[in-house]
Formats: C-alpha cells, structure tokens, sequence
C-alpha cells in the first residue's frame, strides 16, 4: 500500500510524463515552420531500424513476411512494422524526404547523406 506522500509523487509525476508531450507537440506545431530541418539522423533499435540488419550478418532480421505487409509495394525492408516507422513519419512530417533509408544499404546516394539515414540497428543494446 501506498502512504499519502508516495501517492502524492506517483499523481505528480503520472501527470507530468503525460501532459508533456501535448506541451512539446502543441509547441512544435505552432513553431516548426519557422525552421528548417535539412536532415533527420536516427540512432536506436528495432524501433527505429529502417534495415541496417538486412546487411550485417545477425539472427535478427525483418526482411521477410508478414513484416512490410502494409508499406509502400508491400515488401518487407528490414523495417520491424508492417508499415513506416517513426523516423519516417518524422522525416515526412518536417517535409524533409518520405523514408529515411538505412546507413548500410550500397544504393545510398550523397543526396541521402546529405538529408538524412537511419544508423539504428535491431538488437543493440
């Protein structure tokens, strides 16, 4: 059971971790025209990996079905969704480029370096 002060920092901080986001949304959504973001760098796991493990050798893959049942052509790109993932929903929404492609892939362009790739890797730590 909880005592009264405990509970009392629980509400607190449940409120906190739930209100901030509407706060850094509503702000970025009024202010987010006013800058330019040239590029989008993702850093992370399987939740931001967009197939950097499609070429290195681990057990930890997602190019295959049912995975990118649901993405552009319904392939399966490394991507762990059968969908787009954060990074390119952010990218997009920025109007900064529609996927971020992975770091590894050998069909990168300078264009892609200059704009943004996805460093994540599924399975790190």
């Amino acid at each position: 059971m909880m005592n009264l002060s405990t509970s009392k920092s629980f509400y607190v901080c449940s409120f906190l971790v739930l209100f901030y986001p509407f706060v850094v949304t509503a702000t970025f959504k009024s202010d987010y025209k006013n800058y330019s973001f040239p590029a989008l760098i993702a850093f992370g796991d399987s939740v931001l990996d967009t197939g950097n493990n499609n070429y290195i050798p681990t057990i930890v893959k997602s190019d295959f079905k049912p995975y990118g049942k649901d993405f552009i052509g319904g392939k399966a790109t490394g991507r762990f969704s059968n969908g787009k993932i954060p990074s390119d929903f952010f990218a997009e929404y920025f109007g900064i480029k529609e996927l971020v492609p992975p770091y590894l892939d050998p069909n990168l362009t300078t264009e892609d370096l200059l704009t943004g790739v996805c460093f994540a890797s599924s399975g790190s730590r």
